[in-house]
């Protein structure tokens, strides 16, 4: 078995390619400065996202979803998208440059402090709106690490770059979903640790849960720890407030209380926090992931 990058993989020829493309990509990016960097990889994304099926994809959703929109506001939605995606590609070998109080405003400094000074576990969730890997950054950057779990690339050799590029810019530990995750996101949890998760994919195994009035199948994770540990949860979102400055808010922690119901209270839990996504999403739809197959088609 091979090693590249200092791991063995069992890679496919075509993603020794992709491979070989996304880090010529990224050190491109990384040689030019941020600001440049950050609007190539936007003005890039805006010109070719379109040309791509995904696309209709995510023109679909957004109309489903957001059915109030006319076609020109659907247009700019999706400009703005792919803008924001390639942004957030071209920032990642710069991700060590974006500090708090500087490209970084931070929101809601006192609910981290609450958490940290407490010394309990506590449930941190996120989606891929805006600059997601922001949420990381502001957690080790306020003294406040964080074990994330995240749904690693496809290709083992652009997981083992982007992993790279993550631990320059925190300290937080990544494990990819998975049993294992499950048990050490527990095990977290446990030792009073606080977790990070990104929580608007599908999971086909999970539980469907109404989002944006529609059945979405949902990781029920989050709820079922929360639940069964009573740690209190806190939505985190990253916002691109233009070019490569951003401002992250932490919101007021929440808890889950357990009724004695615990199929009801997973999808309560889960409702709850899906609420919290709805209302980033429809204040600022062009900063959500609208390609990825959230709901089925019909």
């Amino acid at each position: 078995m091979p090693k590249i990058f200092g791991i063995e993989t069992r890679a496919e020829p075509h993603e020794y390619a992709a491979a070989f493309g996304a880090r010529f990509a990224l050190a491109l990016f990384g040689c030019l400065p941020l600001d440049t960097a950050s609007a190539f990889g936007g003005w890039i994304a805006r010109k070719l996202g379109p040309r791509i099926g995904i696309h209709r994809v995510a023109a679909r959703q957004l109309r489903r979803a957001l059915p109030g929109l006319d076609d020109a506001a659907v247009a700019r939605v999706l400009d703005g998208m792919w803008d924001n995606l390639g942004r957030v590609i071209a920032e990642y070998p710069h991700l060590p440059k974006l500090r708090l109080g500087d490209r970084v405003e931070l929101v809601g400094t006192e609910y981290l402090d609450a958490v940290r000074e407490s010394g309990k576990a506590a449930i941190f969730f996120s989606a891929h709106f805006g600059n997601w890997e922001l949420i990381s950054l502001a957690g080790s950057q306020s003294g406040l690490p964080l074990t994330l779990v995240y749904r690693a690339a496809n290709n083992p050799l652009t997981e083992e770059l982007l992993q790279n590029l993550r631990a320059r810019a925190s300290n937080a530990r990544h494990v990819p979903k998975g049993v294992r995750a499950a048990r050490a996101l527990l095990q977290a949890l446990q030792n009073n640790e606080a977790l990070g998760m990104l929580v608007d994919q599908k999971l086909n195994s999970g539980v469907s849960v109404p989002f944006f009035g529609r059945p979405a199948m949902t990781a029920p994770a989050i709820a079922e720890l929360a639940l069964r540990l009573g740690c209190p949860v806190l939505g985190v979102r990253a916002e691109r407030l233009g070019g490569a400055r951003f401002r992250v808010t932490v919101e007021p922690p929440f808890i889950l209380t357990p009724s004695g119901d615990r199929e009801a209270d997973v999808l309560a839990g889960l409702g709850k926090v899906h609420a919290v996504l709805e209302r980033w999403i429809r204040d600022r739809p062009d900063h959500w992931f609208w390609v990825h197959k959230r709901w089925p088609r019909d």
